[in-house]
């Protein structure tokens, strides 16, 4: 189990380890239920996973349960982890580390990510939490495992064992904070866009008209044709030259400006696009 927990999961981790056993410190994860641990022969978490799951029915007979670490791990659930998860060997040592991953594998289970999605609530969501770890109360009235139960209650009450060790109040406020980190860090981890500047063209106006409305190319039609009108005053070779010189003016400009006009289409269609 190689998946990395986030920062929303790992407060909620937090909190349940403060919740099931009293305390959230390295020594959280070497307790087993009713703080017997003083009775193994080492530490639990020196212990491998197969060790724990053949000593747990002895711990049933002699302490009342098998719940074992930082989240209180009954023999079952174990298993089960195991079945689900290839990767977990009974030779791994029952770390901190490999406890965190079994435990967000309890909380992907009843449903952590559908909650931060926004597709259950954040009372369904307490529910499920309160049906995986008896010390945690539902949230609101409901149906138990044994009888009805009401807002603040452990979702076993009635077994006469289990009961809520912390307020519904506080599982809310926990919650609220888990939702808000979660999101916080989907927003920072989402690519920002990237902004591409547009070139700035020059005189933008006159070159986006149509060349037909533009002031330049008519002012060299006019002069292309009151030039040569106004040079039969003067020598015959001089207007021819003058005739020559304008002509090719207006030809070159009015053959520029369209040249400008399509250029200017074709940059503003490729930023549009």
């Amino acid at each position: 189990m190689n998946r990395t927990i986030p920062n929303g999961a790992r407060i909620l981790l937090a909190f349940i380890r403060k919740t099931e056993v009293g305390r959230d410190d390295r020594a959280s994860y070497d307790v087993i239920y009713n703080n017997k641990q003083s009775k193994l022969p080492k530490p639990l978490t020196s212990m491998t996973y197969g060790e724990i799951i053949d000593a747990q029915p002895k711990w049933s007979k002699n302490f009342g349960s098998s719940a074992a670490g930082a989240y209180q791990f009954m023999k079952a659930t174990l298993v089960d982890l195991a079945k689900e998860n290839p990767s977990i060997s009974g030779d791994d040592v029952f770390t901190p580390a490999l406890q965190d991953q079994l435990g967000f594998a309890l909380l992907l289970r009843r449903g952590y990510e559908l909650f931060v999605a926004g597709k259950i609530t954040r009372t369904e969501f307490g529910k499920r939490l309160s049906q995986e770890w008896a010390s945690f109360p539902v949230l609101v009235a409901t149906r138990g495992k044994h009888r009805e139960v009401a807002r603040g209650q452990s979702f076993y009450a009635g077994d006469g064992l289990n009961k809520a060790l912390v307020k519904p109040e506080k599982v809310e406020a926990i919650l609220d904070q888990v939702l808000a980190t979660a999101r916080a860090e989907a927003a920072a981890a989402k690519p920002k866009p990237v902004i591409v500047e547009k070139p700035v063209v020059a005189d933008p106006g006159e070159l986006e008209q149509s060349p037909m409305k533009s002031k330049t190319v008519w002012q060299w039609i006019i002069t292309s044709v009151l030039v040569p009108a106004l040079a039969v005053f003067q020598d015959w070779r001089v207007q021819l030259v003058i005739v020559g010189i304008v002509t090719l003016f207006a030809v070159y400009a009015i053959k520029r400006r369209f040249d400008l006009a399509k250029a200017v289409k074709e940059l503003k269609a490729e930023f549009e696009a």
